[in-house]
């Protein structure tokens, strides 16, 4: 709606001549900062696993590569 009066949003929603005064927001984090296993219990887990399948041979390798998969297409 905004976009066809051609105004911006706040205006919409905000009844007053100069635009609202915005709050003082905590920095949301990067993607990088979200990725899973780069930080914390995630990083140690990952890392025992990387070191485990090291270890595996490559058919139980394959078959586990197999079951990952296969959970995440549920």
């Amino acid at each position: 709606m905004a976009r066809a009066l051609e105004v911006p949003m706040y205006q919409l929603f905000y009844d007053g001549e100069e635009p609202p005064k915005l709050p003082n927001l905590p920095k949301r984090k990067s993607s990088d900062e979200i990725v899973w296993g780069s930080s914390g219990k995630e990083a140690r887990y990952l890392g025992k696993l990387r070191r485990a399948l090291g270890q595996t041979g490559e058919d139980n390798r394959k078959l586990v590569m197999h079951m990952a998969q296969k959970m995440a297409r549920r």
